[in-house]
């Protein structure tokens, strides 16, 4: 079993927040033009053997933007970090620089999988969430030539007020699109993303019980970003009835949040628990992210579930769900708060004085 307190299971690395789209929920607020301080090739270099440091097994590392295609050595750094033993993941974004020889490429130079972010079941809902025309049919598009290539995707999708009537007809696409996994992004309202609405409490409860039945139809993966209460909602129906594969893509998320198994580095080399959780802990070009992860007093606040607040610190879910620190951070400025997305109240809190219904 993987020890989060040592290991990180994925690494976050930003190579550029460039990127030709304005999503309306971006929480890098990414823009056209490449950042001037950001890290070199040479210091992408450097980066992966720092994090061969972590030892066996590596995390996977998952290559992010903005667009990495923005990059001119996204090849070099690929390769780079695939010679040092690491399984990567990338997330291009859905424009016209994403081609069908690029999707080869992906599968040619060892990409594992690659993510597509798909936000509506049709083009005016997709697209008025990227605020560029085009959008959605160039990563459909992109989902056929993946399919063509046999590489495995994943596709992102938004969850907010705006989005979630339309998630029946988006999960319809996706599983028509041969989506080996789909991951649902619960709203924080960082970055671009603060002009957006998320769903209430008992809206989401209603969401997680829905993907959990979706999730036993057998047809994708489902995996929550921010909503960690999801593994709660899936041990409620108890996993030990489900199949195999349903219940090892839940386990494999236990225990898994902000700072815990996760790790963002930004553009400039900024090291963050996650990339929707803007504390920093460090900087890559002064200090070893391996340092960065195991020692810093944020980084192992946030692993330490008795230290978390409110009614999540008596929460009996807690070490398979631990709330998501990033939401906290956004609602009340400390990351250890609770995390006001999940109406779950468990008897122990609520002789505490903490809500009065449990779900």
């Amino acid at each position: 079993m993987l020890d989060i307190t040592q290991r990180p299971l994925l690494v976050y690395w930003e190579l550029t927040r460039a990127c030709e789209l304005a999503c309306r929920h971006c929480r890098a607020e990414a823009v056209p033009n490449r950042h001037p301080d950001e890290l070199t090739t040479e210091e992408g270099f450097r980066l992966l053997d720092q994090l061969t440091a972590f030892g066996t097994p590596l995390p996977h590392i998952v290559i992010t933007g903005g667009d990495p295609l923005k990059r001119p050595d996204l090849w070099e750094l690929v390769r780079a970090a695939r010679e040092r033993g690491f399984t990567i993941a990338i997330t291009p974004s859905g424009t016209y620089a994403l081609t069908p020889d690029i999707v080869r490429r992906f599968k040619g130079e060892g990409i594992w999988m690659m993510a597509l972010s798909i936000d509506g079941s049709t083009a005016e809902r997709h697209d008025g969430i990227r605020q560029v025309p085009g959008s959605f049919e160039q990563t459909v598009r992109a989902a056929g030539w993946a399919r063509d290539a046999n590489l495995p995707i994943q596709v992102n999708t938004l969850v907010c007020e705006q989005t979630a009537d339309d998630l029946p007809a988006v999960y319809d696409l996706i599983t028509s699109l041969g989506a080996a996994r789909w991951s649902l992004f619960f709203l924080i309202q960082v970055g671009r993303g603060k002009g957006l609405e998320e769903v209430s409490p008992e809206h989401s409860e209603r969401l997680c019980k829905w993907l959990f039945e979706k999730a036993n139809e057998g047809k994708v993966d489902i995996k929550t970003t921010e909503a960690p209460h999801y593994r709660r909602v899936a041990l409620q129906h108890d996993l030990s009835k489900k199949p195999n594969r349903i219940a090892e893509t839940v386990r494999r998320g236990f225990g898994i949040r902000d700072g815990a198994g996760i790790m963002f580095v930004s553009h400039v080399g900024d090291v963050y628990p996650s990339g929707f959780l803007p504390r920093k802990a460090g900087n890559v070009r002064e200090q070893s992210p391996v340092e960065i992860y195991r020692h810093s007093p944020l980084f192992r606040s946030l692993r330490d579930v008795d230290q978390l607040k409110g009614k999540c610190r008596y929460c009996d879910y807690r070490r398979v769900c631990g709330g998501s620190r990033a939401r906290a951070f956004a609602y009340t400025g400390d990351p250890l708060e609770s995390d006001p997305l999940c109406p779950y109240i468990s008897e122990e809190a609520r002789s505490r004085g903490y809500g009065l219904v449990a779900v």
